[in-house]
């Protein structure tokens, strides 16, 4: 079964004393952007992009590029990657316009928010907002 998560990844680690915990906000991977009408299915996409990382068994940098923020003490459980933004596409990575919205939405508390520290909020913001600007739009938090 699929794990359950808003989901992303990548190194820029905070250590976080008073919950003893390493968490990540991804590098920034100025991922080539899909048509902006592209479909987003997050455990389909989650699919696709486990097989072009070859993180069938567990998850891979590769995969980690996929997502915006991940648990870094955690690093090799599924659940551990949340804030997906990406999906394989033509055999290459690429992130989605909708899936962009999707995480932009979930930061601002939509459909029940995502359980990240509350400190990594700024930098994972600051990281969809390159993409909504490649995307010639402001985010959602900025409008």
């Amino acid at each position: 079964m699929p794990p359950t998560r808003h989901g992303v990844g990548q190194p820029g680690t905070d250590l976080l004393e008073e919950r003893n915990t390493t968490v990540t906000v991804t590098r920034f991977q100025d991922l080539p952007l899909a048509d902006r009408d592209r479909h987003w299915d997050s455990d389909e996409a989650d699919k696709r992009v486990r097989a072009w990382a070859g993180a069938e068994e567990k998850p891979t940098a590769k995969y980690r590029e996929a997502h915006i923020w991940y648990d870094g003490d955690n690093p090799d459980e599924f659940g551990s990657y949340k804030l997906p933004i990406a999906d394989v596409v033509d055999g290459g990575l690429k992130a989605v316009p909708r899936a962009v919205m999707a995480a932009g939405a979930v930061v601002q508390g939509a459909r029940g928010g995502v359980d990240v520290p509350k400190e990594d909020i700024e930098r994972i913001k600051s990281h969809l907002a390159k993409y909504y600007a490649k995307m010639d739009e402001a985010p959602p938090w900025d409008r």
